[in-house]
């Protein structure tokens, strides 16, 4: 029975990050397709209406929000927004975690918060950071600022982390991509026996 049980666990493994991801997106579709089909069914005649049309109508309106974002007012109108969300208990523990799980997507092509991945030696242990700043303001550390970089050591499964001013001399290279160490760092370090981190240089 135990051993019909792991096989069973096996299995669902392997294919619970695709059903899911596949739900996530089929999810992502029929809601903005029941969202948006009400209003276009008011707006447009009943000849011009097709089944997806929702779901296009959204998608440009994400692409919108995104043109939209580099203006300066909408920015503004934005961070005012997600300083009230900050403040409500609860709500702002999962507004955070979604904030920084966002921070990891492409931005239309500018360079991202989070630039290059590092370890840093704690006592005996090797912890998993993120340069975060390379060039430190001399209004923090005056001339101690040359040497220093901002790096972030985010918290296993999305709980907070901390974020340190740290001597560069004190820092070993990765080869690891960003998406490659927050996701180990996200998971507890459980990793697939089909993946091989590079190795630190």
């Amino acid at each position: 029975m135990r051993r019909l049980w792991n096989t069973f666990l096996k299995g669902l493994v392997a294919v619970l990050p695709v059903t899911l991801t596949v739900y996530l997106v089929f999810w992502l579709g029929s809601t903005a397709e029941r969202i948006l089909s009400g209003p276009l069914r008011a707006l447009l005649p009943a000849d011009r209406y097709w089944p997806g049309l929702g779901l296009v109508v959204g998608s440009l309106l994400v692409l919108l929000i995104g043109v939209l974002v580099n203006a300066y007012v909408v920015r503004y109108l934005l961070r005012i927004g997600e300083a009230f969300l900050a403040r409500i208990p609860i709500v702002k523990t999962i507004f955070g975690a979604f904030k920084d799980i966002t921070q990891f997507l492409p931005a239309g092509g500018k360079e991202r918060d989070l630039k290059r991945v590092v370890l840093w030696r704690f006592g005996a242990a090797q912890l998993i950071g993120f340069v975060t700043e390379e060039h430190v303001s001399p209004r923090l550390f005056g001339d101690n600022a040359a040497g220093l970089v901002a790096v972030y050591f985010p918290m296993s499964y999305q709980i907070g982390g901390y974020t340190l001013y740290l001597p560069v001399g004190e820092l070993t290279e990765t080869d690891l991509s960003v998406q490659e160490a927050m996701r180990m760092v996200l998971i507890g370090g459980v990793t697939s026996h089909t993946s091989q981190p590079a190795a630190a240089r």
